[in-house]
């Protein structure tokens, strides 16, 4: 696979205390590269919460051996889940927690993903009272759920919004991504996934959105992870309102 340019790369990165990203290889999606990002918490009990796991080479395996024990792998949205059987396969006492639709979609590829719970908006037992989380409702076909780890004020995103930085993209994908409203400094919610929402739910997918943004919101975010692209160190209640704008 091609470098996604964000190197080093499956490497633990620590973002905050207990928290860490790790940037992977990328996935062709629609003819488009997406580089990977993983998040990584740890939990009060020193178990692990594995956010869109990335390809687990060995280099990376050893460095989240030594955190500590792996207990939850989550895939928060439906197109998230490439990687998932190898880190199942390599930690079976781990549980696995989706998004809804998951493994429908990854029947489809040819993928054998199995799941132990369904992603809601009450967080179970393992993280309750560290990660909040909150199923995004109202698209025609998107499924995502969002997660805000407490002690360091971080949001953790999927897709919701994409900031792709021009220099990261191939030179014949750029006018494409800013058109598509995914270019960094100015990266939104694609497009196509807006049109979802607009649709959605008998013409209330948007307010649905609304809603759901309006509570990220009120979590008072720090910093904003994001799966594709450059992510927010600070100022992240700024930048969730500068993506969300066309929208609030």
């Amino acid at each position: 696979m091609a470098s996604t340019g964000y190197e080093p790369l499956f490497t633990l990165k620590q973002v905050a205390e207990g928290l860490w990203i790790v940037d992977g290889s990328t996935i062709s999606f629609y003819g488009m590269p997406f580089p990977t990002r993983m998040t990584l918490v740890r939990l009060e009990d020193g178990s692990l919460f594995v956010h869109s796991p990335v390809d687990l080479r060995e280099e990376l395996r050893r460095e989240v051996d030594a955190l500590g024990p792996v207990r939850a792998l989550v895939a928060p949205n439906w197109i998230h889940y490439a990687y998932l059987p190898a880190w199942q396969k390599s930690y079976p006492k781990a549980k696995t927690w989706a998004a809804e639709g998951v493994q429908e979609r990854a029947a489809k590829q040819g993928v054998n993903v199995a799941l132990d719970h369904i992603l809601d908006d009450v967080a179970p037992s393992l993280w309750r009272g560290q990660i909040k989380q909150l199923v995004v409702r109202g698209s025609t076909t998107h499924r995502e759920v969002v997660f805000f780890h407490c002690a360091s004020r971080t949001l953790i995103l999927t897709d919701l919004i994409e900031n792709f930085e021009a220099k990261k993209v191939p030179f014949k994908l750029r006018l494409l991504a800013r058109l598509a409203g995914i270019s960094d400094p100015d990266g939104k919610m694609p497009l196509d996934m807006r049109m979802t929402f607009r649709f959605g739910e008998g013409g209330k997918g948007l307010g649905m959105l609304r809603d759901a943004v309006e509570v990220m919101l009120s979590w008072e975010p720090e910093r904003v992870i994001v799966a594709h692209g450059r992510w927010y160190s600070s100022e992240g209640s700024a930048e969730l309102r500068r993506a969300f704008r066309w929208l609030l």
